[in-house]
């Protein structure tokens, strides 16, 4: 739907593109009145740099505004529709443009990690020569995608989503605006339409504004306000913030672990929830409860290994989305356990006591000796049989010489830890009594 005076078919979201940086709303850090970029732009200025942020948080609008503001060439290029050869072509031209008349080029380069890493070596000279200002814009973690001599050279911006309050202000710009956006319909809007609308935004501006025309013209079609149940129906179910395999995918899967590991049974339901809603591998999810089950709970509840290796079972026979209770049941226990990090400490200390001494021998006592040769040379002298013993525990030392008297596993307090500390004294007295 647009706007008098706009070309017919522009969306609303690109219409409504702040035309200055004034006219920005959200990122005070960037552009606020003592924001980075908008001090840099009032002193004629402008680096190289690049800017990350999620879809729809305004990472080409404050690039175009950013070097427009400055007094040099602008070229938009978008890694997905170009290659580096016409890069290549483009920053040549702006060696040119520098050489003979002085003037810079700002080159805005759209989803810049979609180039290889070896491919961004190719923005390098020109960069390094001042020939152009380089300004990528990102939804991936630069410490990933780019590489490191380019990412040396570049300020790193980061643009977060857009909270609730920012989104209604650009919807309610946008049903104000008689030029480019809604004004000229004089439709009634409730304001609870305005509030679902910008929480099933899920910060992106954008996707508000194309939701916003898209409820607008349900509303102008069937002639009714433009209510919540309007926008509910028209938008649907808008889908949870989650790139599979992108850092967000590592985000949600952190955020639940340590969610578990603090107790917060809500918390870990809600990130649960969230992974499973935008796509996450079931399975992957499992592996991860699974992990948590042994480092988080430990031998403070053995039972938490059993309850996530039975959720772990549910997704391999049940599937999606039958086994999501599974999981959820099995995040719950998690949260409700007793907790302890004792195994976990035990298992990197035994590791990293590998890792100094990879090659102690073992102890002659508890080698096997099949041939005389091998008894002759002392393997398994000194062996004593457990089971013969009284207690059933034989003063027997077991670790290498080097390492005797260490101790990787010290149980806590926690659950079953307390009785396996008990049982860990009773076992030291009944060793020194053989």
């Amino acid at each position: 739907m647009s706007g008098p005076g706009d070309a017919a078919g522009t969306p609303l979201a690109d219409r409504m593109r702040p035309r200055s940086l004034e006219e920005m709303v959200g990122q005070e850090a960037l552009v606020g009145e003592d924001g980075v970029i908008r001090r840099m732009v009032g002193r004629g200025e402008l680096v190289s740099m690049v800017l990350w942020g999620p879809p729809g948080s305004g990472k080409t609008t404050l690039a175009r505004l950013a070097a427009a503001a400055v007094d040099a060439q602008v070229i938009s290029f978008s890694a997905v529709l170009s290659g580096v050869r016409e890069a290549r072509a483009v920053m040549a031209e702006a060696q040119a443009l520098r050489q003979a008349t002085g003037r810079r080029t700002v080159l805005f380069v759209d989803e810049i990690h979609r180039f290889n890493k070896a491919q961004q070596d190719a923005f390098l000279p020109y960069v390094e020569s001042g020939d152009i200002v380089l300004v990528g814009a990102t939804t991936e973690n630069p410490s990933f995608e780019l590489n490191r001599a380019l990412l040396s050279r570049l300020e790193v911006y980061i643009l977060e989503p857009l909270g609730r309050e920012e989104i209604r202000t650009l919807l309610e710009r946008a049903l104000a605006d008689s030029e480019r956006g809604l004004g000229a319909l004089d439709l009634r809007v409730e304001e609870e339409a305005l509030e679902a609308l910008a929480a099933l935004s899920g910060g992106d501006a954008r996707q508000a504004l194309n939701h916003l025309e898209m409820a607008v013209g349900a509303a102008v079609d069937e002639e009714v306000p433009l209510d919540r149940a309007l926008v509910e129906r028209v938008v649907q179910k808008a889908l949870a913030a989650y790139d599979r395999g992108g850092e967000e995918h590592f985000n949600l899967i952190s955020a639940l672990h340590k969610s578990i590991r603090n107790s917060d049974v809500d918390a870990s339901l809600y990130w649960l929830a969230r992974l499973l809603e935008g796509g996450a591998d079931p399975r992957y999810v499992a592996r991860r409860l699974l992990r948590v089950a042994s480092e988080d709970v430990g031998m403070a509840d053995p039972r938490a290994l059993e309850q996530a290796a039975a959720a772990a079972h549910a997704v391999e026979h049940v599937g999606i989305p039958e086994c999501e209770l599974a999981l959820a049941q099995a995040t719950v226990y998690l949260c409700l356990a007793p907790r302890s990090n004792a195994l976990y400490t035990a298992w990197k200390s035994a590791r990293r006591a590998v890792a100094e001494h990879p090659a102690l021998p073992v102890p002659l006592q508890l080698r096997n000796a099949p041939t005389k040769l091998m008894r002759d040379h002392g393997y398994g002298e000194g062996y004593r049989y457990a089971h013969d013993e009284p207690g059933r525990v034989a003063d027997m030392e077991c670790l290498p010489t080097e390492l005797r008297g260490v101790r990787f596993f010290r149980p806590t307090a926690e659950g079953w830890e307390a009785r396996i500390r008990e049982r860990l004294q009773d076992i030291a007295r009944r060793r020194k009594k053989t």
